[in-house]
């Protein structure tokens, strides 16, 4: 199957890869773009990691200097004994920081690292130009479900499985939600960037018991009301990581200051859907703020 050009010149971009330790453990990145530029920290969602913006972040580069990180127990950063929110952000900063991202750099988080993000705006507001939340919006109070500390419930996470051939490994590899993708290449190259040698075979990079004992705050709602910076919200029109209930909650208590927007014929994973698309809603709404900032 050919390849689109936009697939192509992505992988084709060059990146610099470094790392930063952030309290005794190693967090991986990689930046594109030029330092100078306005920057960005963008965030992978739940057991994935950087190479999700792959896609993205070379064209972003023409605009803004770039940082995809691997938050820890993800991609090819190190693990923790525990985890939690406020680590995660101090991660996001500490890369923002060694990455030479510049003053007041945006924060854009897909999924869990929506979450994350919403963290980071919570805590580190009056040091950023704005949140942009990736397929990402707040539950109300009835709809709250606190799916981390599963240790509690389920014990201990189990190792993940090993298989013994490469071939194997890659025909597990599925998206959660579970999504159809119309370019298959897209997603071999994410299986196989999600992958890691071990003694007797394959398994997966993520961390199996980093929601052992990371805690989901139930007070999204006041934390993204009490954020000091500006925040948007980009969503797959087929996504099904949400409801509409969250959606309608989102804009209540944000009171129309967040502009919610949507990607059409998209899911949750929309950047390996209509990458182009998605490069163009985050360029746009990140330029404004810029552009506004500069003008303040």
């Amino acid at each position: 199957m050919a390849k689109p050009e936009w697939y192509e010149r992505a992988i084709a971009a060059a990146r610099i890869d470094a790392e930063v330790t952030v309290d005794d453990c190693k967090i991986h990145y990689a930046t594109w773009g030029e330092i100078g530029k306005p920057g960005i920290v963008l965030i992978h969602g739940s057991n994935a990691h950087l190479e999700w913006w792959r896609f993205v972040a070379p064209f972003l580069a023409d605009h803004f200097r770039i940082a995809a990180i691997d938050l820890s127990g993800n991609g090819d950063s190190g693990w923790r004994n525990n985890y939690t929110a406020e680590m995660f952000a101090k991660e996001v900063m500490a890369v923002a920081q060694h990455a030479e991202l510049g003053d007041s750099p945006f924060i854009v988080g897909h999924s869990f690292g929506g979450y994350i993000a919403l963290e980071t705006g919570y805590i580190y507001g009056d040091q950023l130009g704005g949140v942009l939340f990736c397929d990402y919006v707040v539950p109300s109070p009835e709809l709250f479900v606190q799916w981390g500390l599963s240790a509690a419930e389920n014990g201990p996470a189990r190792p993940t499985k090993v298989y013994k051939n490469l071939d194997d490994a890659l025909g597990r590899f599925r998206l959660l939600p579970e999504q159809p993708c119309q370019h298959p290449y897209v997603i071999e190259y994410i299986a196989k960037q999600s992958l890691r040698k071990v003694d007797d075979g394959w398994t997966w990079k993520f961390d199996p018991s980093m929601y052992d004992y990371l805690e989901i705050s139930s007070e999204q709602p006041e934390k993204l009301r009490d954020m000091t910076c500006p925040s948007a919200f980009v969503l797959g029109e087929y996504s099904e990581d949400y409801n509409s209930g969250s959606v309608a909650f989102t804009q209540q208590i944000t009171e129309g200051k967040a502009p919610i927007y949507q990607i059409p014929g998209t899911y949750h994973h929309y950047m390996f859907d209509e990458p182009i698309a998605v490069y163009s809603a985050i360029n746009g709404i990140l330029l404004t703020w810029s552009s506004s900032s500069s003008l303040a």
